[in-house]
């Protein structure tokens, strides 16, 4: 993979629009030391043939405080230039981090079933942390210490042209080798970059289920993966770090010429008093301190192998398009949502699609074709009811759930809600208007406050205090240290009832058109689930409601029933009318227990 620095600049460019004043100051500062830099040499020339002519003392001293002054204020530049370019690439890099945070919140769900958050982490922190190391010096290193080398060459064209001709030979030289090198090194620091993010992704689904592996006996299996992953970590950075190390001994060598043609060229030119002894130092003193910019050019270089893997992954990234298109002109009515769907069906893209029967190229026999999640289902669900729906596990329940919330669309047949089509309606007031509550209830390391208004400081801490007080947690918020300002810490020191009813009260906060109860309640103990069973009646009302069912006490809520079956409509209708038909499923399972259902 080879990225031209232009396409480099071009993606970072545009963060730097909104510093132009800091960044119009650091050209300034890094100019003004650059000057000096090239000055200070000047001085200590006048100062030798001075005193090498026997000029006078008074002379000598202005000379002397002068190199010393400007040395000073060069390092004061320097502290500045470094301070400000750190300044102008983290707050450019901080707002990459935030733009590609927002694209990642955007994409449907099948990317994010496809990639773990560990291996996403990676992806927005570790390749912008790349770029940052690397831009943070790239005004005051890379773009300073290549102007410093031009003006270093200028001054030796001036000052003998033949050792100005023979240095800047020497810099073109030694700069095409390192970017030569570079090429070379690339692709294998993008194979590092990947394989970082295979590890982080791997130890963060781990460390997540820390407590299913100790109490299933997985620790062993987890340490030989983790034992793998890093013994195949291994080859691919020492390659990585072999050919970078390539840098700093080509660097060695080239310097070694370089002395040796100056003093060489030097020594020639004073023993036919071309020059003075004070312009030898000086040619000697302006071919070391290209040495130390073409150092940091190529500490920088190495960054820039990393930095170009990290971009081409962020651009990878950056491509990726969500297949759920937006909208932004149609709107959900207020109130209640009326549910219609209409022969949809819905197929998961890492399921098999093979005809059954067709024979493949090579004549072996083609895989089954996979059952889709959702097959031709057809249902309405009046605003203000409450569907109870049932199925086996892997049914399509929660499949079903999914679509009435958008994270995917359906492969055929359409979904209304309130008569509109989900996908003519923009992505933010569909999250607004469909609200659901599952079992695992995702509690952030933030306020009570927080957690329960999802971060929005529209809503009032009275009104919070209000649905706390309803869903029966008043009682539990006055013994939180500092109220709704404590800290849940995510989710630790609460039981699975107090958070279930917290994530129940985001709902009432929220206060959607649709609300989905995925096993809502099956954590709870009886007494928590009697408060639950309370506020889910004040939940509900003047609201549509679908409910995934597992307890007989859940049914009688429900004023209408649908059975999923493989993906299928198995029965749908009015729960009394069910419930009193002979030759009904669900007057079976009232007979036999709701149970069976699941098994």
């Amino acid at each position: 993979m080879k990225i031209p620095v232009k396409q480099y600049w071009a993606l970072l460019s545009q963060y730097f629009k909104a510093q132009k004043g800091r960044v119009l100051l650091l050209a300034l500062l890094l100019l003004t030391h650059i000057s000096l830099q090239l000055l200070n040499p000047q001085i200590l020339r006048y100062f030798i043939d001075t005193a090498v002519g026997g000029g006078a003392l008074a002379r000598l001293i202005n000379a002397a405080l002068l190199f010393f002054g400007v040395a000073v204020l060069n390092q004061g530049l320097s502290i500045a230039n470094t301070y400000l370019g750190e300044q102008v690439a983290w707050t450019a890099t901080n707002a990459l981090r935030l733009d590609l945070l927002l694209h990642l919140l955007r994409l449907d769900q099948s990317f994010h079933k496809a990639h773990t958050a560990g291996e996403l982490l990676e992806r927005i922190d570790g390749d912008v942390n790349a770029l940052s190391n690397f831009f943070s010096r790239l005004i005051v290193y890379v773009l300073g210490n290549g102007l410093l080398v031009v003006g270093v060459l200028l001054l030796l064209w001036r000052e003998e042209w033949r050792v100005g001709a023979a240095l800047s030979f020497f810099a073109v030289l030694a700069l095409a080798i390192m970017i030569r090198i570079r090429t070379v090194a690339v692709p294998h620091w993008a194979k590092l970059r990947q394989m970082s993010a295979t590890f982080f992704g791997f130890l963060g689904e781990h460390l997540t289920g820390m407590e299913d592996i100790r109490a299933n006996g997985a620790t062993g299996y987890v340490m030989r993966r983790f034992d793998e992953i890093m013994q195949s970590w291994f080859p691919v950075r020492l390659r990585a770090n072999m050919i970078s190390s390539s840098l700093w001994t080509t660097n060695i060598a080239l310097f070694a010429v370089a002395n040796a043609i100056a003093l060489g060229l030097s020594a020639y030119l004073w023993r036919n008093q071309a020059i003075t002894i004070g312009t030898v130092y000086l040619i000697f003193y302006y071919t070391e301190q290209l040495r130390r910019p073409l150092i940091q050019l190529r500490n920088q270089i190495e960054d820039l192998q990393q930095a170009e893997a990290s971009i081409g992954r962020i651009a990878e990234l950056q491509a990726i398009q969500s297949k759920l298109p937006e909208a932004d002109d149609g709107t959900l009515p207020r109130g209640a949502l009326a549910v219609v769907f209409d022969n949809v069906s819905f197929l998961y893209d890492d399921e098999t699609t093979v005809q059954p029967g067709v024979a493949t190229s090579d004549g072996e026999k083609p895989p089954t074709q996979a059952m889709a999640a959702l097959q031709e289902v057809s249902f309405q669900l009046a605003p203000g009811r409450v569907l109870g729906l049932l199925g086996r596990t892997g049914s399509g329940k929660t499949t079903l759930a999914r679509l009435l919330l958008r994270l995917y669309d359906p492969g055929s047949g359409h979904i209304y809600l309130g008569g509109v089509a989900p996908a003519s309606v923009p992505l933010r007031q569909m999250r607004q208007r469909v609200s659901m509550v599952t079992q695992d209830v995702q509690l952030f390391q933030a306020s009570i406050r927080d957690n329960l208004t999802f971060f929005n400081p529209a809503i009032s801490d009275e009104r919070v205090t209000a649905v706390l007080d309803d869903l029966g947690l008043s009682g539990w918020l006055r013994t939180q240290p500092q109220d709704l300002d404590t800290e849940v810490a995510g989710g630790s020191g609460l039981s699975a009832g107090q958070a279930q009813l917290l994530a129940f009260a985001r709902i009432f906060l929220a206060d959607p058109g649709l609300v989905i109860l995925d096993e809502a309640s099956s954590r709870l103990d009886p007494a928590t689930e009697q408060l639950i069973e309370r506020a889910v009646d004040k939940l509900l009302y003047n609201r549509t409601g679908i409910i995934i069912a597992h307890h007989l006490a859940t049914i009688q809520r429900a004023d209408d029933i649908l059975i999923l079956e493989n993906g299928r409509v198995l029965e749908y209708g009015e729960r009394a009318l069910l419930a009193q038909n002979p030759n009904s499923r669900l007057y079976h399972l009232l007979q036999t227990g709701l149970e069976e259902v699941l098994a």
